[in-house]
């Protein structure tokens, strides 16, 4: 069963999204709950699937990837027959971090990182133009960050 979000719950979730590393009781502090109500409600957001992943965010250039491109995919109409089969080959390249099926003249945005982009080339090559049904490619670097976030704008209603 699926409760319907308070704004206890509200102000957990935008918590966790800012540092989910923090202890229990740290949350219940900035949200005013005492650490036990606060364990129960955390615990049930994420039984209920409102938490899916709590994780480390790595920054890319310590790891040496340094390349982030925009990619723009379009399909065949063959090609179009296998949105599946081009969904699932996006999901066993590591270097695609996101992929959206879009509408429009695009069918798809892939957000790629790679360490430059020879090493981007190499990706191009070898897998992502070998995907059956793809039709046109088209990559944009991009230059910097102004901002990044994983942080979603929750209604504290």
């Amino acid at each position: 069963m699926v409760h319907k979000l308070d704004s206890f719950d509200r102000k957990i979730l935008a918590e966790m999204q800012r540092d989910c590393s923090r202890s229990v009781a740290e949350i219940g502090e900035a949200v005013g709950l005492s650490q036990s109500p606060c364990w129960r409600r955390i615990d049930r957001l994420q039984k209920e699937g409102y938490i899916s992943a709590q994780v480390a965010l790595v920054d890319p250039k310590r790891v040496g990837l340094n390349a982030h491109l925009f990619v723009q995919v379009k399909l065949d109409a063959h090609g179009r027959q296998h949105l599946d089969e081009f969904a699932e080959r996006m999901r066993e390249f590591d270097e695609v971090l996101e992929c959206w099926v879009l509408i429009g003249a695009i069918d798809f945005m892939l957000r790629v990182v790679t360490a430059d982009l020879e090493a981007y080339e190499r990706f191009f090559f070898d897998k992502l133009s070998k995907v059956p049904g793809v039709r046109e490619i088209v990559a944009t670097t991009a230059l910097s960050k102004i901002k990044s976030t994983t942080i979603l704008p929750i209604p504290t209603r």
